[in-house]
């Protein structure tokens, strides 16, 4: 299989000893982010032995610890599906529960105690964006900050001028190097393959820029609504939700150049991207809303945000220069997916003698990073007893012929525990992230409004009707 070296072992030199954590901090882990991801990724780290550090965790109301300890069991029992229970005590036993309002000076000081001679601990935030700041600054003032680590979640600011002063801010507290700006997309193994078809591969990289490729497709659909998180999205929104970050960093993998150099080759050519692209034009992106989206609980009745959003865009570089970028993403839309699509070029027709070969449609290759991760390669072949051909793929399920690979948060949370950045956005991708849908934030095209199952409003199929129309993606199972 042409794939076959996907997954090649990279060296990589491990952080040295002395940048591993020594404490790991986790504010908001009663909250349903830590039960869904953070403890069963934790889980799987002991079971691993990745995990070397105490957990203690931070929670608004008083817990008693029997009652945490109870939360991770049931955590962990719903995430995984054989527990082995003797790696589920080692957790268990490594953690500790503080309790108490993050602006209350007396946490700190129970935390100071709790964390007693680490001198490395990691500070994650599984909490809303606003608790940011407020609880970086309360742990400056503890005097915990130290050579300590701070790990914050998307959205990282919610415009261009937001992020900028939330960054000029956090960073006087924890330098650049500290910060680790989570994206769980990055953390996903589907989408860290990317970068290794391209690259571990001789079949692709001599096709992989504007004289083979007509154009780049990037879909993320979901098949539910925002049901049960309607006061969350309605100050959200798809733009800021999914296109700003995981998208654009997908995008990024797709095109950037190949990367040499130290550890920073990544991130460097994952932002030499960014700069190379224009911002949105409003003109050229739809925003939409599905019906009924206004009924749910917690969403405004004259809501203007949208569910759907879709926007050609440029990449301003010798490889890309010409081909679009069509990115959309959105709730209640037919199914459950998320695709990349590179589609090449058209093939003329040819003639010889009384024979003409004619190879209608394009031939694409697709990068499914969702739960059917995987890679199609759209190829021609004769069709038996004619002079025609037909479409025909090579299909690769990356967890039929792979394995299961290992959870975004697991692999983000080891990356942090041991310093290392390199899944993590760097301030300048998210400025410049920031920068390209700003005029979309600005000046947001007029909201329509379309049916939930379908693939969001039709004026969506104008912007790609040019370039063979947007490829449906292939159903993912549940």
């Amino acid at each position: 299989m042409v794939v076959s070296a996907l997954r090649t072992e990279v060296t990589r030199r491990d952080a040295p000893a002395s940048e591993t954590a020594d404490a790991l901090v986790v504010f908001g882990i009663t909250g349903d982010l830590a039960r869904r991801m953070t403890i069963p990724a934790l889980y799987r780290l002991t079971e691993q032995g990745l995990l070397g550090c105490s957990v203690i965790g931070v929670g608004r109301r008083p817990l008693p610890r029997e009652e945490l300890l109870r939360h991770a069991t049931d955590a962990v029992h719903t995430a995984v599906r054989d527990v082995d229970e003797a790696v589920l005590g080692k957790l268990l036993e490594r953690l500790d529960y503080i309790g108490g309002d993050a602006e209350d000076a007396p946490l700190y000081d129970r935390l100071r105690d709790a964390l007693g001679q680490a001198t490395m601990p990691v500070f994650y935030l599984a909490t809303p964006p606003a608790m940011f700041l407020e609880v970086a600054e309360e742990l400056a003032a503890a005097g915990l900050v130290g050579r300590g680590r701070l790990v914050v979640e998307k959205p990282f600011g919610t415009d261009l001028h937001s992020a900028r002063e939330l960054n000029r801010k956090l960073t006087e507290i924890f330098p650049e190097e500290r910060l680790f700006r989570i994206d769980h997309f990055l953390g996903k193994e589907p989408v860290q393959d990317i970068m290794y078809l391209r690259f571990a591969n001789a079949l692709f990289e001599p096709l992989w820029h504007r004289e083979h490729v007509e154009s780049i497709q990037i879909t993320l659909a979901e098949d539910f609504g925002v049901e049960g998180r309607g006061s969350f999205y309605e100050g959200v929104g798809a733009m800021r939700d999914v296109l700003q970050n995981h998208l654009l960093q997908v995008l990024a993998l797709i095109a950037m150049e190949p990367p040499s150099g130290d550890h920073d080759a990544i991130p460097r050519r994952r932002a030499d991207v960014f700069r190379a692209m224009p911002a949105a034009d409003p003109a050229n992106a739809v925003r939409g809303q599905y019906g009924g989206y206004r009924e749910v609980e917690g969403v405004a009745p004259d809501s203007d945000t949208e569910t759907f959003v879709a926007v050609r865009l440029e990449i301003e570089s010798w490889r890309w220069a010409g081909v679009p970028v069509l990115v959309r993403a959105g709730k209640a839309l037919p199914v459950t997916a998320t695709e990349a699509v590179v589609r090449l070029q058209r093939v003329p027709q040819i003639q010889f003698g009384s024979h003409r070969l004619d190879c209608p449609g394009h031939d694409d290759i697709v990068l499914r990073i969702g739960r059917n991760a995987g890679v199609t390669i759209g190829l021609r072949a004769k069709t038996p007893g004619r002079e025609v051909s037909q479409p025909v793929s090579l299909d690769l399920d990356f967890a039929e012929e792979l394995g299961e690979p290992p959870q975004p948060y697991e692999r983000l949370l080891a990356d942090a525990l041991r310093g290392d950045g390199t899944l993590f956005p760097r301030w300048e991708v998210i400025e410049e992230t920031w920068r390209i849908v700003q005029p979309l934030i600005e000046h947001p095209p007029r909201l329509e409004t379309y049916a939930p199952g379908t693939w969001g409003p039709k004026s969506a199929d104008a912007l790609a009707a040019r370039y063979g129309g947007w490829r449906e993606p292939r159903v993912e199972p549940g």
